[in-house]
């Protein structure tokens, strides 16, 4: 037994010396049991020391397993700012990687922690949490930078979505750039992403604009930006000014530009409501919305200019004929008069007047 034991931690533990000593109690234990420990393959280094996280039971009166391939794939989350998208609705939107760091974290960030604990509670994430939210991000920033520095992991998440985007966190995510302290993404849900994904409209070319600005004028200036772009406009509304929104975007817009209100997405009465701004201030002045809205607007169509018609062609091509004009010269003044291109003009005047013309010359 004990040959069998020290063979299994020499092949798995391929570690650092001090962390092999600091876990060899754990395996010995395990070995010595008359079940089996299987140890979890997923770990993280909180205070930079490697922790092995909640064992499993094995009844199978096999060796100890640790899952080696899991372990390197895991890798250890660093000391760093960590901003982690969390979900906007359904709490199974979260990624393992993102519950790995939120794990790990010596302190989570967060806008309301009453919300937050709830999450943390889903998943059983013991990690300490503190308030960040606009009222008290600048007064928090100097002792999270202190503890960043000190080597602390450091997550950061919002209400839900990614933070950052419409959140709190901005701030300090270029207050740690600055200093070369390392910020990572932890991508994770997003409501502008999956508001437009299932939108119907453009993906192509978007623009987010977020909420807008609460004064009236500002707030008109950037909406008139946004009508005469050609890219898919987004928009976070309050589920109370819904109906101002419309009423604003209609007047610069037009009533016929095609919308999609998404409501509650990921939730249970997730809503994807489309038509135009005209019909959806007539939906919704009668219906005051819940939850959380985003808003799309498709982009303004160029308009098109349309070319002379094939009469207007042979008019001005014949009037300019009979004042003595060469083909060729009256096909250049008519298509630098129009938007008709002169390739297209000069096949035209070939059908109509290249005889005449031939009998001319």
């Amino acid at each position: 037994m004990a040959t069998t034991a020290a063979a299994t931690a020499g092949a798995a533990f391929s570690l650092p010396w001090n962390l092999r000593l600091r876990n060899i109690s754990v395996m010995m234990l395990a070995m010595t049991s008359s079940r089996s420990l299987a140890v979890s393959s997923g770990y993280y280094c909180r205070n930079r020391v490697l922790t092995f996280c909640s064992s499993s039971g094995n009844t199978d009166g096999g060796s100890a397993e640790i899952g080696s391939t899991e372990i390197a794939k895991g890798g250890m989350v660093k000391s760093g700012l960590y901003l982690v998208g969390t979900p906007i609705g359904n709490l199974e939107d979260i990624t393992l990687r993102a519950l790995r760091v939120l794990k790990a974290a010596d302190v989570i960030l967060s806008e309301d922690t009453r919300h937050s604990g709830k999450l943390l509670q889903h998943y059983n994430i013991k990690t300490p949490l503190l308030s960040y939210h606009k009222f008290n991000e600048f007064q928090r920033e100097r002792s999270v930078l202190r503890r960043l520095q000190e080597g602390e992991i450091v997550a950061l998440i919002s209400d839900a979505g990614t933070p950052c985007i419409s959140d709190p966190g901005m701030e300090l995510a270029k207050l740690c750039v600055d200093k070369n302290i390392p910020v990572t993404p932890i991508p994770g849900p997003s409501a502008v992403i999956a508001a437009l994904s299932a939108s119907g409209l453009a993906t192509d070319q978007f623009t987010f604009v977020g909420f807008l600005p609460k004064h009236t004028t500002s707030r008109r200036e950037r909406l008139m930006v946004s009508a005469n772009v050609a890219a898919t406009q987004i928009f976070f509304v309050p589920p109370h000014k819904l109906l101002q929104f419309l009423e604003e975007t209609i007047e610069l817009f037009s009533v016929t530009r095609q919308c999609v209100i998404a409501r509650e997405m990921t939730k249970m009465h997730e809503e994807f409501w489309r038509g135009s701004l005209g019909e959806a201030r007539e939906v919704f002045s009668t219906r005051q919305p819940k939850g959380e809205i985003t808003v799309l607007i498709e982009g303004k169509t160029p308009s098109v200019v349309e070319g002379p018609s094939e009469s207007q062609l042979e008019s001005q091509l014949g009037d300019l004929i009979s004042k003595g004009h060469s083909l060729s010269m009256a096909v250049k003044l008519v298509a630098d008069g129009t938007s008709a291109k002169r390739k297209a003009v000069y096949s035209f005047a070939l059908r109509k007047f290249g005889k005449q013309a031939a009998e001319d010359d």
